[in-house]
This record gives C-alpha cells, sequence and structure tokens, in this order.
C-alpha cells in the first residue's frame, strides 16, 4: 500500500506524514466549477504538504427526488474528471453504484 500511495501522488510534492485529502464538488455540473474546485483545492494542499485526490461524481444515483439534478451525461462528466486530474498533476476518484460503472470509470480515474 505504502509504495501504491507514492505512485498515485508522484506529481505532488507532500509531507509523507501527513493524511491525504480526497475531495471536490458533489456532482460534475460544468468545467468552470470543476477547474475551480480543483485549482482552488490543490493550492490549499499544496501549500500545506497535504497530498490530494480530485473527486467528483459523475452522475449522482441516490437522489431523493427524481426531479433533483443528476449530471451532465456520463462520458462528458468523466472527460471532465480525467482532465481535472491532468491539469493539476493530481490522481482522481468517482464513486460507482454497478460493476458496469467501474468498467467505464476504469478508463478515466486513478482510484475506483
Amino acid at each position: 500500500m505504502e509504495r501504491y500511495l507514492k505512485d498515485l501522488f508522484s506529481g505532488q510534492q507532500y509531507n509523507e506524514n501527513n493524511f491525504f485529502l480526497i475531495a471536490g464538488p458533489c456532482v460534475v455540473e460544468s468545467e468552470e466549477i470543476v477547474m475551480e474546485t480543483a485549482e482552488k483545492v490543490a493550492a490549499i494542499c499544496k501549500r500545506l504538504q497535504v497530498p490530494y485526490i480530485f473527486k467528483s461524481s459523475y452522475r449522482k444515483a441516490n437522489r431523493t427526488s427524481a426531479n433533483s439534478f443528476t449530471g451532465i451525461g456520463d462520458e462528458k462528466a468523466m472527460e471532465l474528471i480525467k482532465k481535472t486530474g491532468e491539469r493539476f498533476s493530481i490522481p482522481t476518484t468517482t464513486d460507482i453504484h454497478t460493476e458496469q460503472e467501474a468498467a467505464l470509470a476504469a478508463k478515466y480515474v486513478d482510484v475506483l
């Protein structure tokens, strides 16, 4: 596990004694929101030497109302998550609910 984490965070400078943070917007709503959130959180983590994994749901499947926003489209949202990781040199993740979703997510994110 230690080797995995070193590899995962190899693009970041951090204090190995710190926790790592998984954070981001609840669901991908737009490129602007995703990029702005990642930029700000990555800057804070860099300053505090905390390793960071960007996380946003590509689709919110567990909404209590059928009228609630669930996403911008699976592939479009996954592309934005991947683009965010590449732009800020940070690993990414998203939540999944089925093994079919795992197969899709594995093409775009670093951590399942």
